[in-house]
């Protein structure tokens, strides 16, 4: 008998013999193999608990193996000290590495950008706030205290909250209130956040905080800022906000792990309770002070962090879906007269131009030339199917939708979303909506409904390129076909997870459900469509390695003819990770494999010095007399060859 069981990032197989040993013999030989392999450890001994993987049930130290687990089953060693906590395995992946930045990265409320917040989730920078930031926060601060002082009521400071609105809360009550409001609203249920993105919801909570209208102390948010320094990050679920009044769950149990209450991870102590992990770093908890749990919770944070990492992966995969769509219609002997610069100029999206503009780049010119396309010149075909010859204006419009929603989600990322809002210039505290997740709910439902058509496009080609009676190629990909499948079964995921994508495009933001006892009478489901849409973008980066390993296959059967050099430079790239296909195999590592040169922008590295180097020479179009012209009169060569 074995039992698999995890300790922090390690996992450890320990046989049982007949598992009439116990439960704590099983955590204690666990933590001597663990030691042994982690020599810093040698003779610490932490208290523990062991949980069952399945349904998380806490195991009696002194039952007997085989009468509480099955052979083989997965059980957790969780750490009761500052050493790690009841689950951690959920959150942090084997092979979890983090190195301390030592480089600060300034937050004023104003200024943050995606790919700013994406580098703090990767943990590449500590934040700091400018001078101008402190001094907003210090000024809202003392309006506050002021209007206490006069002992006049305020929203959220001496009141209740939604429907309690007008219930008065004496002062002697007005801690408890945000601390009850900060442990009644950590409802949240689901999966917890990853680091990374535990690590945007922070930095983009602390950003909006910064522009000092919130009402927060200085120490409060000096307390949160070191937080974020060390990395000590709250447990999260994401799943619990309806995106108005704000992201009040996820928020809240952020907030919560502030207080020093419930569960907290960091990489120097792993899991434990809250208050050990600051206590670690040699941190306190915040104590908050009137107005201080609203100001920490009353905001679209989680949709929005969320929201960047979808649009800064959007980004990536679209320019780098023009490279994989160029290769696709270079293996299947395609036409490059569909992306003339005149037919774009004509209907002249910037998107559209762009992505036209790209295809020149990759595809066959007098600078990059393919054997490839000079063996087909005097084919008959006059035009492709709408998958390849309409790419410019499919692919165009994903990136002008990117564009679009990346101007809400920078805005919304640097705006004050705070519930009541204070103006200390105004010497006022208002109540208003800037709550709601209207916004970044409308602009990521409608770039998942962009960014889907990237994999409905490409799952087409995946098609053309392992069906025998449109293209030119072997059936599937696969020589001694019957005998080995090939890409039969890859085409069947890139299609499954493009019906998936079909649901999760259906925009979250047209529901609504009243909260609150109908004070909250419309919510914004910006939550759901922050998280649909990164499930929807995964999906078309994993539907687009497909077609960059089929179109790489495919390349195996047009040899010794080579295309252009940036596509030949991806081909390369692709052949580091996944070989030819010469008989059938075990094909998902190779998808994941290219799926992950695509998450990374490896794809885009490799040919980006190409595209640059074609366009800073002004490479003159080329526009060769075929029969793939519909009309061409009889002109002289050089008529034919004009500049972009």
């Amino acid at each position: 008998m074995k039992i698999t069981v995890k300790i922090l990032n390690e996992t450890f197989t320990v046989p049982c013999k007949d598992g009439s040993q116990t439960i704590g013999w099983l955590a204690e030989e666990t933590m001597r193999r663990y030691r042994k392999a982690r020599s810093e450890l040698a003779g610490r001994s932490p208290g523990f608990q062991v949980r069952r993987a399945r349904g998380d049930g806490l195991l009696d130290s002194d039952d007997s193996i085989v009468d509480v687990l099955d052979d083989n089953d997965f059980v957790h060693v969780v750490f009761s000290t500052g050493c790690g906590g009841h689950g951690g395995s959920a959150l942090v992946p084997a092979g979890t590495h983090y190195q301390e930045p030592n480089e600060y990265l300034s937050l004023d409320g104003n200024s943050l950008t995606p790919e700013d917040l994406m580098q703090l989730g990767k943990g590449l920078y500590k934040i700091k706030l400018t001078d101008d930031s402190l001094s907003k926060v210090k000024e809202a601060r003392k309006l506050l205290e002021n209007i206490l002082t006069e002992n006049k009521v305020c929203y959220g400071i001496n009141t209740g909250f939604g429907k309690f609105a007008r219930t008065v809360i004496p002062a002697n009550k007005l801690v408890e209130l945000q601390e009850n409001l900060i442990r009644s609203h950590s409802a949240g249920v689901g999966p917890p956040l990853t680091p990374e993105r535990t690590r945007m919801l922070f930095a983009l909570r602390i950003n909006v905080l910064a522009k000092g209208y919130s009402g927060v102390s200085f120490e409060t948010l000096t307390r949160m800022i070191a937080a974020f320094n060390a990395s000590c990050l709250p447990w999260i679920p994401e799943k619990g906000t309806v995106g108005a009044s704000g992201d009040l769950a996820p928020l809240s149990h952020l907030a919560q792990g502030m207080l020093g209450e419930g569960r907290m991870w960091s990489p120097k102590t792993g899991w434990g309770e809250a208050k050990d992990v600051l206590e670690a770093h040699g941190l306190k908890p915040v104590k908050l002070g009137p107005k201080e749990g609203l100001a920490l919770i009353n905001g679209t944070q989680l949709i929005t962090s969320l929201g960047a990492e979808a649009l800064e992966r959007s980004e990536a995969i679209a320019r780098q879906a023009d490279i994989v769509a160029a290769l696709t219609l270079d293996v299947l002997k395609g036409t490059t007269r569909a992306f003339d610069s005149d037919i774009h100029a004509a209907r002249p999206h910037k998107g559209q131009i762009e992505v036209a503009r790209r295809f020149r780049s990759l595809l066959h010119s007098e600078l990059y030339p393919s054997e490839i396309s000079e063996s087909h010149r005097f084919c008959d075909r006059v035009q492709d199917a709408y998958t390849l010859r309409c790419c410019p204006q499919v692919h165009g419009i994903v990136n002008d939708t990117i564009d679009f929603v990346r101007g809400i989600i920078t805005t919304e990322m640097n705006s004050a979303t705070d519930n009541p809002m204070v103006f200390p210039q105004r010497h006022e505290i208002i109540s208003g909506g800037n709550f709601h997740g209207e916004y970044p709910a409308k602009a990521l439902d409608y770039l998942a409904i962009g960014v889907h058509e990237l994999a409905s496009m490409s799952e087409r080609r995946i098609e053309r390129l392992c069906n025998p009676s449109l293209s030119e190629l072997p059936a599937f990909l696969v020589e001694e076909g019957g005998l080995n499948s090939g890409f039969m079964i890859a085409h069947c995921t890139a299609a499954a997870l493009v019906s998936e994508n079909k649901v999760l495009t259906h925009p979250s933001s047209v529901d609504s459900l009243s909260t609150s006892a109908a004070t909250e009478d419309h919510v914004s489901m910006g939550g759901f469509a922050a998280r649909k849409a990164l499930q929807v973008v995964e999906h078309v980066e994993q539907v687009l390695a497909i077609e960059l390993l089929a179109a790489c296959q495919a390349m195996e059967f047009l040899r010794p003819l080579h295309t252009t050099v940036p596509l030949e430079k991806v081909y390369d790239l692709v052949r580091n990770v996944a070989g030819p296909w010469d008989k059938d195999r075990f094909m998902s590592p190779d998808i994941d494999a290219v799926t992950t040169l695509l998450q990374e922008g490896e794809v885009w590295g490799a040919a980006k010095p190409y595209l640059d180097d074609f366009h800073e020479r002004e490479v003159k179009e080329l526009r060769m007399g075929s029969p793939t012209s519909s009309y061409l009169m009889n002109l002289p060569l050089h008529k034919l060859r004009m500049d972009h």
